[in-house]
């Protein structure tokens, strides 16, 4: 399973809770307290592995504890741009993404108010006419190549993490997901990488390692893995306490 089922794995089950700007009601059994969400950054390169540590997370505690909001859906509109000239953007820029909007969004959610989250369609080159209703958690989960970037959202955060991972590797694993999930070529995805992906990665994604509590060496590896959701436990386990 990977995180492209974002619509399933960020599935809404209630109605938004109107509530103050710092805690979010929530009820274990006959408890309802207030808590401040553990806002989780998980950066990396392309192909790092970042997916697989943010569906760890998930699967180990289940939607009802945990939302993901995906950096990839807030790609910015590109509506104005005819079809022919939107695969030039610069994917692996920041300025290709729409910062306010995602600040917005993790600021909503960790005020407790429920998101309508993008989507992104990468066949198209543009956000698609539909959204991803986000609901807010105790643990929200922000994935993407940037998310370690912009200071306002790392101000959000809780944990920081970095996955970092041979360029080898990540090359290997980008390739295989961009042909099978986004109809790309051979030709396309190596030619993208030498052009954009790997310079931009080296300029501005590498440098925000620097920013992580935590950094994650050979990928997504089983021990770091369950360092991250033992940390996870014991925040979902504080709340869960009379």
């Amino acid at each position: 399973m990977v995180l492209r089922d974002r619509a399933r794995l960020n599935a809404v089950s209630a109605q938004p809770v109107p509530v103050g700007p710092a805690a979010i009601p929530v009820s274990f059994g006959m408890n309802t307290i207030s808590f401040q969400p553990f806002i989780i950054g998980v950066a990396g390169g392309s192909g790092s592995g970042k997916s697989t540590v943010s569906q760890k997370v998930l699967a180990e505690f289940g939607a009802d504890m945990v939302s993901v909001v995906m950096q990839d859906d807030y790609y910015c509109d590109q509506t104005h741009l005819p079809p022919e000239v939107r695969p030039k953007t610069n994917y692996d820029h920041p300025q290709a993404f729409e910062w306010p909007l995602l600040v917005q969004h993790i600021q909503a959610l960790r005020n407790g108010e429920a998101i309508e989250m993008p989507e992104y369609d990468f066949t198209l080159h543009n956000r698609s006419d539909r959204t991803i209703p986000v609901k807010p958690a105790p643990v929200i989960v922000i994935e993407g190549l940037f998310a370690l970037y912009d200071p306002d959202l790392r101000d959000l955060m809780s944990l920081k993490i970095f996955v970092d991972t041979a360029s080898d590797i990540r090359f290997i694993r980008r390739m295989q997901r961009d042909i099978v999930e986004r109809g790309r070529s051979v030709e396309s995805v190596v030619g993208q990488y030498l052009e954009t992906v790997r310079p931009m990665h080296k300029q501005f994604i590498e440098p925000t390692k620097r920013y992580a509590d935590v950094i994650i060496p050979h990928g997504a590896n089983g021990p770091a893995v369950d360092m991250i959701t033992t940390k996870v436990a014991s925040v979902i386990g504080q709340l869960q306490q009379p």
